[in-house]
């Protein structure tokens, strides 16, 4: 699914992504893949820092400036492989603006148990044992036992 997109200025300095979530939907969960943050064309001669507030890994809300950008060094970023589990919320916390903001929402579905059941009968997997590293020498490293 295309989107996210939003624009944060002064009078709209912050925007919440967070999709509704519906029990019989077949979703697990809700990714947003930022992919880019640009300036827009009528932004003034500042410097436009955009905070990101989303969870971390232990689940606790937690914000972060993600972009500076400046019309005349720096309007405008890709981010790439960015995933955030939703909900996400951006500010814009210097400036004014425009700054438009697009992104990709991941939809991860649920696996049917019995299809994976059916789809994995009868194949066994191959596991390759690891070897132990050897040292300039030759000999093998020892291994670390815990």
């Amino acid at each position: 699914m295309i989107g996210p997109a939003c624009e944060l200025t002064s009078k709209v300095p912050f925007y919440t992504f967070h999709p509704e979530v519906n029990e019989n939907d077949d979703f697990e969960d809700h990714i947003l893949e930022v992919r880019m943050v640009c300036l827009g064309s009528t932004a003034k001669n500042e410097n436009n820092v955009v905070e990101l507030t989303s969870l971390n890994y232990k689940g606790k809300k937690q914000s972060i400036p993600i972009v500076n950008l400046h019309p005349s060094c720096l309007n405008m970023v890709s981010l790439g492989d960015f995933h955030l589990k939703t909900p996400v919320t951006f500010r814009l916390i210097s400036g004014s603006g425009p700054v438009n903001i697009s992104g990709l929402h991941i939809l991860i579905i649920k696996e049917d148990e019995e299809y994976t059941l059916e789809k994995n009968e009868g194949k066994k997997e191959q596991i390759f044992p690891f070897k132990p590293a050897k040292n300039k020498t030759g000999q093998s490293i020892p291994k670390v036992t815990q």
